[in-house]
């Protein structure tokens, strides 16, 4: 059994982010009598320039990709995708595109706790923004989403109040596109590896093995 560890670089509120992370896991199921992986989330932000009440998401994406059209046909796609490995995208409720960097935070406050509550906490975001339509934006949002996940709710209350670690996640950010990450999902493995973009379970699953056949032989 190799080991392995893998960061997450990615943005709450990208949802080939939410796709790639699910193809991942089920390719690590695939792969779980040759390999164990060790998952860390890693902060990006697709849209860092978002003001605190954010934009609305289908104006903001229409002026992006072309239009309302095309909109709708990259929504239809994605759901398609998520339908295929039991994602249940609702992006027609994701009005909100907020600023990330508060949820960011919370997600390097749960990754101090350990890799399990950092875990639960980015599933919980993306489930929040692509399936319940919540704004991972707003506080309390945030403050209901760490006390879900185990996380002291008085305490991330607390330090959403102040700029505790702001400048900790812009920094993460500022490494990553000094790395080259200029889009995300964006895998690294055992820090040498990497892996762009939502790729297939089956890319994910032959990706893994061979980096553990690696492993091996070193």
């Amino acid at each position: 059994m190799q080991h392995i560890q893998i960061d997450i670089i990615s943005d709450v509120v990208c949802p080939w982010c939410y796709l790639g992370q699910k193809r991942l896991a089920l390719a690590l199921e695939e792969v779980k009598d040759s390999v164990a992986a060790d998952i860390a989330w890693k902060p990006y932000q697709l849209e860092p320039n978002a003001p605190p009440e954010g934009f609305n998401t289908f104006d903001y994406l229409a002026k992006k990709i072309g239009g309302p059209e095309r909109v709708r046909q990259s929504h239809e796609m994605l759901k398609g995708l998520g339908a295929e490995i039991g994602l249940p995208f609702a992006l027609e409720r994701a009005g909100i595109l907020p600023n990330t960097l508060d949820a960011h935070r919370l997600l390097h406050w749960a990754g101090k706790i350990g890799p399990e509550i950092q875990d639960k906490v980015a599933h919980a975001l993306f489930t929040a923004n692509f399936v319940e339509g919540r704004n991972v934006g707003d506080d309390a949002v945030l403050a209901d989403i760490a006390e879900a996940c185990g996380m002291d709710r008085a305490e991330v209350e607390r330090l959403l109040s102040t700029d505790t670690d702001r400048d900790t996640i812009k920094t993460e950010i500022a490494n990553a596109q000094r790395m080259g990450v200029s889009g995300v999902p964006f895998f690294v493995i055992d820090g040498k590896y990497a892996i762009t973009g939502a790729q297939g379970v089956d890319v994910f699953a032959n990706a893994l093995r061979q980096i553990a056949e690696m492993k091996a032989k070193a």
